[in-house]
């Protein structure tokens, strides 16, 4: 069970507004994300169970089990992210007295900065995947609950939007050229359409 997650809510906004570097913006994204899936698990238990919507049960709970697992996964990439920025601290920290201090710190440096974009990517493919699922439930989900599903789609956008800008940040002070072509390219493959105009069976 991650540290972040066993604090109340409160202590988890007063945490992020101070200022200790973590959670960041990569963090603070997935935790976001994590609320927009509560949302969508939130549609799946008002639907399984309604004899209305029995024929879909199937694929509802097949629904719900995903949610989950994905909030499971957000949690553990909550911490990584905020472990891998500490790790970019402490080398940025690093002695740069001599050529050769000057060199490990360098690596080191650029090693965290390679990890700390990795996370946010996985956090932005969650994301979209939960847009994904999301846009399943809107189709065979209670009607009664169509804006509950139209929030989780809008968090899900805006959390892949913000964890995005936490990947590019970290892609500025890579000197990998090679690197960059290739998360640029994922970069963009992320980006899904805006997740507009979800409606639910009548």
């Amino acid at each position: 069970m991650s540290a972040l997650f066993n604090k109340t809510l409160r202590e988890v906004i007063e945490l992020s507004a101070s200022s200790s570097p973590t959670p960041g913006g990569g963090s603070v994204s997935a935790i976001v994300a994590c609320f927009g899936l509560a949302m969508t698990a939130m549609v799946c238990n008002l639907t399984v169970g309604k004899e209305k919507y029995k024929d879909f049960e199937p694929q509802v709970n097949e629904i719900l089990s995903t949610a989950n697992n994905l909030m499971k996964r957000l949690e553990e990439l909550v911490d990584a992210d905020m472990a891998e920025f500490n790790d970019f601290i402490v080398a940025f920290r690093m002695p740069k007295e001599t050529g050769a201090e000057k060199a490990a710190r360098n690596e080191a440096m650029q090693k965290a900065l390679k990890s700390a974009t990795e996370t946010p990517l996985k956090i932005a493919r969650i994301c979209l995947e939960a847009l994904q699922i999301t846009a399943r439930l809107s189709n065979i989900g209670n009607k009664t609950a169509i804006s509950d599903a139209g929030v989780a789609a809008e968090v899900f956008e805006a959390a892949l939007n913000g964890v995005l800008l936490s990947a590019e940040i970290n892609v500025t002070m890579i000197k990998d050229q090679d690197y960059i072509k290739r998360i640029i390219a994922r970069k963009r493959g992320q980006w899904p359409l805006k997740p507009c105009g979800l409606r639910m069976r009548q």
